[in-house]
């Protein structure tokens, strides 16, 4: 498969800092992948998404090693907005991103900086709103809404740009549980009609793990393990990392004494499935 993300050897320290946020850091990410990046407060993950969207080297200034590529374009040789047309990026808090004095207008905020036509810029705003399933809110003000409707006005937003890579850091972490299962439920369904690649970082890894390609774990601004997310959890070593294990893979590691597991469970339907089988 093509790489949409390749890191190379690629080590940062921010102006000021006394360590590297990042060192020697390689990774290949694939189109089409759906990559979780987990790991304790302060391991590198957002130092490394500003690395993949342009902000590093362009708008955070320090040492910088390595080599960054996105869909083949060297990050560190190209202007962020050329980076933008390749990256989708949705904050954690999607009011950082949301401030028009409607959903629509939000929506096609972006189309409108890039100086599109009037007609392409109506066309893809309906698409966007279509594909989130936000008609209903088109015409109102993003305070009327509630947080799981404002992240998907943020990637509405995002997805009119018609990026190749989507990249959202930590989107549930200010939803409730249904809401934050709605929302990886749409960004499933997203990827499999888009064929989008989609870099999540979050600490809700039971909601994510089963829809991953691959699990990434991070610490001290180094990447520990890298692999499916079946094999990586099946590592007793992660639990003592500071990562939001899922509780049922807990479970299993303290049964497994007792227990013949064939793979590891992955969701509680997966785990009684095995036990009852056993």
């Amino acid at each position: 498969m093509p790489k949409i993300v390749e890191i190379k050897g690629f080590t940062f320290q921010y102006a000021g800092s006394s360590q590297p946020a990042l060192t020697d850091v390689n990774l290949s990410i694939d189109e089409g992948e759906i990559v979780v990046i987990a790991g304790p407060s302060g391991c590198g993950k957002s130092t490394l998404l500003r690395s993949v969207n342009g902000l590093i080297p362009h708008m955070y200034s320090g040492t910088y090693i390595g080599e960054v590529y996105v869909n083949n374009l060297k990050v560190s040789e190209h202007k962020i907005s050329d980076i933008a047309k390749q990256v989708g990026y949705v904050f954690q808090n999607p009011e950082n991103q949301i401030f028009m004095f409607s959903v629509e207008r939000d929506v096609a905020f972006g189309l409108e900086n890039l100086g599109l036509p009037r007609d392409e810029i109506k066309q893809r705003v309906d698409w966007a709103i279509d594909l989130l399933g936000i008609k209903e809110i088109a015409h109102r003000a993003p305070h009327e809404i509630s947080d799981g409707q404002k992240q998907r006005v943020a990637i509405a937003g995002v997805l009119a740009m018609k990026p190749k890579l989507l990249i959202l850091d930590e989107p549930t972490s200010l939803l409730d549980p249904l809401s934050a299962l709605d929302l990886i439920s749409t960004v499933k369904h997203l990827h499999d009609t888009l064929k989008l690649t989609v870099i999540v970082v979050e600490h809700r890894l039971d909601l994510l793990v089963p829809i991953a390609d691959r699990l990434v774990v991070m610490e001290n601004g180094r990447i520990l393990y890298n692999g499916r997310p079946r094999d990586v959890l099946g590592d007793e070593g992660l639990l003592t990392i500071g990562v939001g294990v899922p509780s049922i893979v807990r479970l299993t590691h303290l049964l497994r004494g007792d227990c013949s597991f064939k793979h590891l469970p992955l969701t509680p339907s997966e785990f009684v499935e095995q036990i009852n089988e056993a």
